[in-house]
């Protein structure tokens, strides 16, 4: 909860792969509440008061993931949302005349794209979930230690640019429409 919030002001992708990685760890819990508070919020250095909202921080995602039926696979509505802000601002960009870096970006970066679209089966995908997704994989591969290709690295690099600068154009845009 506490690094969520600080994640979702400062990188909305960082804040975004943060959040699938919860979602990965209540369903590694089994959704049970008793679990989540022995294995995930008793690792908070934190006073009882603030480990307490961080425990119905996890219950209450526990809850919604039940309620919309991501208990086993997929994603929260609420993180959906941001795939789709993040997308939406994505096409808006790359229809920009003015906004060179990114289409640049987006260009270097687009077969890599298009082979993990490929590689995907035929999952309906936008460009910037394939992009988040090839990103999630690989951090999870790097948590498990597992040898990632020279091919796979040049890839997520690339893709990481890409999304590193649209994360700041939406910070830039939510700071210029929700001034502190």
């Amino acid at each position: 909860m506490i690094v969520a919030e600080q994640k979702r002001q400062e990188n909305i992708v960082e804040y975004l792969l943060y959040m699938w990685q919860v979602e990965d760890l209540i369903r590694a819990n089994a959704l049970d509440s008793d679990r989540i508070r022995r294995t995930l919020v008793a690792r908070y250095d934190v006073a009882d008061d603030v480990r307490e909202r961080i425990a119905q921080w996890y219950d209450n995602l526990a809850d919604m993931m039940r309620s919309e039926g991501v208990a086993e696979h997929g994603h929260l509505q609420i993180n959906r949302n941001v795939v789709i802000l993040l997308n939406d601002l994505h096409l808006s960009l790359l229809r920009n005349p003015q906004e060179t870096t990114y289409g640049a970006l987006y260009y270097k970066a687009l077969p890599s794209i298009v082979r993990l679209r490929a590689k995907s089966g035929g999952a309906e995908m936008t460009e910037i979930e394939t992009c988040l997704t090839a990103l999630y994989g690989y951090l999870m591969l790097r948590l498990q230690g597992a040898p990632v290709s020279p091919e796979t690295l040049e890839a997520v690099r690339e893709i990481n640019l890409m999304l590193t600068f649209l994360a700041e154009k939406y910070k830039e845009e939510r700071d210029i429409t929700h001034p502190h």
